[in-house]
């Protein structure tokens, strides 16, 4: 009776019961892993509380986080109050806990409890819906976690919502076997709201072997917690804002990047920056926000929403995007190159940006320490990038994205700040991201700490490129001696520069994917591949029968990549080392031919597609009409055993009578 689910764990490296606390803490503050329906948890306030025999607690609030909005009910942060609150209306009365659910270390022994009351906060907006709220009661001493959901009455004061209380519990049953349940007292009465309250099935078997999981994994988090600096209540309502405020920019995105990833990724960014900012300014007594300027700021729309949200500030990248002319005179979009150097100062700017700045990201840090004493930065790394261009891996024993994050870090503890680790909840793998806004130093020892960052940036030039620095300004010595290494047209700012050498993007953005590569070398790699590939495979082909026998259409041999690439002439090879992705690229590209697997290369059996296409929904498996018959067949042409499809099941043309125009291609012109 009210056993919701019950999990064996087995313990072998000792992680019991430190693990399964900390599994605790994951759906305590992080439901949103398990829950898909919440954005997240805020604590409000959390400390431990006593249980004593006249059922009065005393509390010791260890940790309160304003979450709240100010539309919302004020949150009780005297814990105390609220526990006393609670204790009286539990169902067995006296503080005691109805069956099956384990009692609390009982009365007299002056027990202690950790208590904590959290607001779960779901994804949109439920029209009507007061936030829910729980206070979870952890008893260290017999392992369990008591879950009490608390409803506000009319008069504000908390009412235990008795029929959706639940408990998570630990036992040792013998040696390295242990066991989690979950118990519910009331669970014919059960409450499922789809969002905060799942049903007790899904509790019970999605819930429950997850934390039979957590409980017993040693690995830990290379990673800061996802938005750990900033309120999450806070950036889950500002959020939802932006996001319906800027949804339609998906609709008119002219750019040939994904529209959805783009545009919801940089909202995210743009929330997470306003409640920063905002929390700062409560911080520091500020009224005046604050001012901006995005380096490298790429299709603009986050300097678009961060100017309309009332930030003054301005976006500078190298290359103009079509998007910019969308925007309106309110956003402030500039074209031109940024070189590091003192030309490129911001001393009147409050924040500096770098979302995805790649070869800026390093320099960012750099260029705030040396703007102003106030400056502070926000930088969001992406591709690997040095002070003098690409970054080369120093350690093994760490991912190359966590080196290249605590070299990033490390230039900014160099610059003078400290450096804050935080997690964005973005679209993207690439979502650590690092906030300079105070520093380790006061005003007066700024010439130190430049000379601190000359010597830095000196030391991670290659060695035959190193130089002498007179640290008495960073504009003499390093920059002065770059000087004669720069192009002539940047002589005019040849005293400036502070990295010899630094090579920023091109103004007009070259095509590396294959597709300018000349087409007869294209279809030459492809033919040589092909044969490679056919001829590889035993000879029990037919010849001239169009592949209508399944049986002895050559499907030819798979080869790795490798054994593709040892085939191929050196000045093959060559070329393509200049296109991003090489051979696997081209090859994918001509994905009529080929389809590349786990690193090996296949001739694509266009039966097999046929034969997919038919299980999947009508809807994804039509071809668009207008794509169809607008190519030639490869097979039918090259093949020995031509197409392995009849004509009239082949999406391209089995011969030129057969080709026509695009209807695509029409329809572009006609808009």
């Amino acid at each position: 009776m009210g056993l919701v689910g019950t999990g064996a764990v087995r313990d072998g490296g000792a992680a019991l019961p430190h693990g399964f606390w900390a599994a605790v803490r994951v759906w305590l503050e992080k439901p949103q892993v398990l829950n898909k329906r919440l954005c997240g948890a805020a604590v409000e306030a959390e400390g431990t509380v006593m249980l004593g025999e006249d059922r009065e607690a005393a509390s010791s609030v260890a940790a309160v986080r304003g979450g709240g909005s100010d539309e919302e009910p004020a949150v009780p942060t005297e814990l105390g109050w609220l526990w006393r609150e609670v204790q009286g209306q539990l169902p067995a009365r006296d503080g005691r806990l109805p069956p099956p659910l384990t009692p609390w270390s009982g009365p007299g022994h002056g027990s202690e409890l950790r208590a904590v009351l959290r607001t779960l906060l779901p994804r949109g907006r439920p029209v009507g819906s007061p936030p829910a709220r729980e206070l979870s009661v952890q008893d260290a001493s017999n392992g369990t976690v008591t879950f009490l959901p608390l409803e506000e009455n009319n008069e504000g004061k908390y009412q235990i919502k008795k029929c959706n209380i639940y408990q998570i519990q630990l036992k040792h049953i013998k040696d390295e076997e242990w066991s989690i349940s979950i118990v519910a007292p009331f669970p014919e009465d059960w409450f499922e709201d789809g969002i905060a309250y799942p049903k007790l099935a899904w509790i019970g078997n999605k819930l429950l072997s997850k934390l039979v999981k957590w409980s017993v994994e040693q690995k830990s988090s290379e990673f800061k917690s996802t938005l750990s600096l900033i309120s999450v209540a806070k950036y889950s309502q500002v959020y939802q804002d932006l996001k319906e405020k800027y949804r339609d920019m998906v609709k008119v995105w002219p750019e040939v990047t994904d529209p959805e990833k783009f545009v919801y990724e940089d909202v995210a960014i743009a929330t997470y920056l306003l409640v920063l900012w905002e929390e700062e300014r409560k911080e520091k007594g500020l009224t005046k926000k604050q001012s901006f300027v995005d380096l490298g700021c790429g299709n603009g729309l986050l300097v678009h929403i961060l100017n309309n949200e009332g930030h003054p500030g301005r976006g500078i990248d190298v290359r103009r995007r079509k998007i910019w002319d969308m925007y309106g005179a309110g956003t402030h979009l500039e074209e031109s190159t940024i070189v590091p150097g003192d030309t490129h100062l911001f001393p009147e700017t409050d924040w500096l940006i770098g979302n995805h700045s790649d070869e800026l990201t390093p320099w960012i840090p750099v260029i705030a320490a040396r703007s102003s004493y106030s400056c502070c930065y926000f930088v969001l790394p992406c591709c690997f990038f040095d002070f003098h261009g690409k970054y080369s891996r120093r350690q093994s024993r760490k991912t190359q994205y966590r080196e290249y994050l605590d070299f990033v870090a490390q230039v900014g503890a160099v610059c003078g700040f400290q450096v804050e680790e935080d997690c964005l909840r973005i679209p993207s793998t690439k979502r650590v991201s690092f906030v300079g806004k105070t520093r380790t130093y006061p005003p007066p020892d700024h010439a130190l700490v430049d000379k601190q960052i000359a010597q830095y940036i000196n030391t991670r030039q290659p060695r035959d490129r190193r130089v002498g620095v007179n640290y008495s300004d960073h504009s003499d010595g390093l920059c002065k001696e770059a000087a004669s290494e720069l192009p002539e047209k940047e002589a005019e700012s040849a005293g400036t520069v502070w990295m010899p050498g630094f090579q920023p993007r091109e103004k007009v953005e070259q095509v590396r994917n294959c597709a300018s590569l000349p087409r007869d070398f294209v279809a030459d790699v492809v033919l040589s591949v092909a044969n490679l590939l056919l001829n590889a495979a035993p000879q029990n082909s037919s010849s001239g029968m169009l592949g209508r026998s399944t049986d002895s259409w050559n499907q030819g041999e798979s080869l790795s990549l490798k054994e593709v690439a040892e085939h191929l002439t050196k000045e093959t090879l060559k070329r393509l080392k200049n296109e991003y992705g090489g051979l696997q690229t081209l090859l994918k590209n001509n994905h009529q031919v080929f389809e590349v697997l786990n690193g090996r290369v296949h001739i694509r059996d266009w039966r097999k597609e046929k034969a997919t296409r038919r299980a999947e929904p009508e809807v994804k498996r039509c071809p668009s009409a207008g794509a169809l018959k607008t190519r030639l067949c490869w097979f039918f042409i090259h093949h020995p055993d031509g197409c392995s499809l009849p004509s009239e099941s082949c999406p391209y043309a089995h011969g030129t009578e057969e080709l026509r125009q695009s209807q695509i291609i029409k329809k572009k012109k006609h808009l």
